[in-house]
């Protein structure tokens, strides 16, 4: 797989975020959907059509249930959503008492489950955690968490990734046969060296690991041994998390994000799109019980 390039991802969908996160391809509707954390707003489009919804709070990661409903996190909880009529219903607090914390990257397990990452809103230094909600059950699995991220899984379900961006390391963990992490966790990718701070990530479906690298404008694809393979240029600086979706599966789509750049009119920060020739894997559907 050496000396591979892919073309740079050009720009889906022009609306600009603020903080552009949790692209998720919904299968069965064949749409992408995203979010905007800082403007508490979930997008998306279909073909030319875009749609918007606005929220009392933030919010920042989806996975799907069903064809009509997401499942959706917030800094208060997690909820069901109905996408044609909007209503949202709430499944499961988190961290609904500390108003320090909001959710952050999150995605569905091959089990069912679904994992969610939150962190402080001004990303005080550990303040944040990683949860799993299974079937009804919501588990704290990794405490001190300062920046939540990287959060996807192998194809066969037997491993997690994830990481605190702070640390410039992407952690792997061993799962279960219920998909719960066991033993310790071990380092999958060490950015510390290069000064690179990971940020979103997901698997393809031959294993390896394309991250959204946060100042750096690419999504880098990881062997399973860790090794780099390649990276995608994107147009936004602020790379912030990959999706893969498209009738086959060989489209990423990459959200970016305006925050902390002091001229963001001179950076297209919108969600790209870059067409691969690997495919990806459709998202796993959420069990709720």
């Amino acid at each position: 797989m050496a000396n591979r390039s892919i073309p740079p991802a050009t720009i889906y969908d022009p609306r600009p975020c603020f903080l552009g996160e949790g692209p998720l391809w919904h299968p069965e509707r064949q749409q992408l959907f995203w979010f905007d954390i800082v403007e508490h707003k979930l997008l998306s489009r279909v073909g030319d059509e875009t749609f918007e919804w606005a929220f009392d709070e933030y919010v920042s990661a989806a996975g799907w249930i069903d064809y009509d409903r997401l499942f959706m996190a917030s800094e208060t909880g997690l909820w069901t959503f109905n996408i044609n009529s909007g209503q949202r219903d709430l499944v499961a607090s988190l961290e609904a008492d500390n108003p320090i914390t909001r959710s952050n990257d999150g995605r569905a397990d091959p089990l069912g489950g679904f994992w969610i990452g939150t962190m402080g809103k001004s990303a005080e230094l550990a303040a944040g955690a990683i949860y799993r909600f299974y079937k009804g059950e919501l588990r704290t699995l990794f405490t001190g968490i300062t920046i939540s991220n990287a959060i996807c899984f192998a194809p066969d379900g037997a491993a997690a990734y994830y990481c605190c961006t702070t640390t410039q390391k992407i952690m792997k963990t061993a799962l279960d046969s219920d998909g719960w992490p066991v033993g310790e966790p071990s380092i999958f990718v060490d950015l510390s060296a290069e000064g690179i701070n990971p940020d979103g990530a997901v698997t393809d479906s031959m294993g390896y690991l394309w991250n959204a690298q946060w100042g750096l404008g690419r999504v880098a694809r990881y062997r399973p041994d860790g090794t780099f393979d390649m990276a995608v240029s994107v147009g936004g600086i602020h790379s912030s998390c990959p999706a893969f979706g498209g009738a086959d599966f060989t489209e990423l789509f990459i959200t970016t994000a305006q925050e902390g750049i002091d001229t963001p009119d001179t950076c297209q920060v919108v969600v790209y799109c870059a067409k691969t020739d690997v495919a990806g894997q459709a998202e796993s559907r959420v069990l709720l019980d």
